[in-house]
């Protein structure tokens, strides 16, 4: 078996398939070759931050159109799908956590009648398992482009999900923290920070619903009406991730409300008992003030017992004020 032809590094894939799915490897020089021949074949060219020369020589083997060739030079577009003549461009976010933070990439495809190219930037996961699970069922590979097309959005979608349940046991965790007997400061920046990041999710996945349901009505490029289940699938799991997000958002903002709630009543707690012991030592203070006023003509004076007598009024009521406050929760 003759080994791949040389490309440049940021050309991962690049090969023709058959109309029974087999695959062969070509330059990118071959591909106006292939689709010059009319035989059922397609092209699949993947790239990883290619330069910008390299995508203006495939923009004139595919005929792409200059503005989407422009989106796919900056690594900076919102999700969308927009036609250009036969051909569809689609840019989508991608998502991976890399050291306990979601970073994100995005992926641009351009897709015709007999063509696919996947252009990759920042965090996004190689296609490479895309392909080799398609290359081990030719009979699928045989429905064109529009399949490979689906197994890429599929992958998008898939890897969004192992983000969510990260960040749901990160949730449980936390709320462990919300209710702890300490206040920990960490713990709100951590939930305005996952918040955050939620939020950033969803900004991704939402635009790949409407992505998913554009595509399958879109007349520009016909998706076959047996390959269109498939994309329905993706869009179900696009959508179940989606109201996943939406959960957890809502739970993290209860959480958040909760944790500054929780500390107000501790405040108020703090401020009960401070309250409660001050009242205590106001009482004895009082009268101290009272008998401090150096008056000559004060009767009780004169008692043999009455200091003693004034030290236990003073006990009394302070014990009696003592279990009063007890009582009503201050102390």
């Amino acid at each position: 078996m003759s080994s791949p032809p040389l490309q440049p590094a940021c050309v991962v894939n690049c090969a023709a398939y058959d109309r029974s799915g087999q695959r062969r490897d070509i330059t990118l020089e071959q591909i106006s070759d292939v689709l010059a021949v009319d035989d059922g074949s397609f092209v699949w060219v993947g790239l990883y931050e290619p330069e910008e020369s390299l995508l203006d020589a495939l923009q004139e083997e595919f005929g792409l159109h200059d503005l989407a060739v422009e989106d796919a030079h900056h690594a900076h577009q919102r999700p969308k799908l927009e036609p250009y003549g036969s051909t569809l461009f689609i840019a989508a976010h991608t998502a991976q956590r890399i050291d306990g933070h979601v970073r994100f990439g995005e992926t641009h495809v351009f897709i015709g009648p007999r063509f696919l190219m996947t252009v990759r930037h920042g965090a996004s996961l190689s296609f490479a398992p895309v392909r080799q699970r398609l290359e081990r069922e030719p009979e699928v590979l045989a429905h064109g482009p529009s399949i490979a097309l689906h197994a890429v959005l599929d992958f998008i979608v898939d890897n969004y999900q192992p983000i969510v349940s990260d960040f749901e046991a990160e949730l449980d965790a936390l709320e462990q923290d919300v209710f702890a007997e300490s206040y920990k400061r960490g713990t709100i920046k951590r939930l305005y920070a996952l918040r955050k990041e939620l939020t950033q999710m969803r900004l991704s996945v939402a635009p790949m619903q409407d992505i998913l349901s554009q595509l399958i009505r879109t007349p520009v490029f016909a998706i076959p009406d047996d390959v269109k289940p498939y994309f329905r699938d993706v869009l179900d799991h696009a959508a179940r991730v989606g109201d996943s997000i939406d959960t957890l958002r809502e739970m993290v903002a209860a959480a958040m409300n909760v944790n500054l709630s929780l500390v107000t009543v501790a405040q108020g707690e703090i401020v009960k008992k401070l309250a409660g012991w001050a009242g205590l030592l106001a009482a004895p203070t009082l009268i101290a003030s009272w008998y401090g006023m150096n008056f000559q003509h004060m009767p009780e004076l004169q008692g043999r017992y009455a200091y003693p007598v004034l030290i236990g009024v003073v006990a009394l009521f302070c014990v009696l004020l003592y279990r009063y406050l007890r009582r009503i929760g201050w102390l």
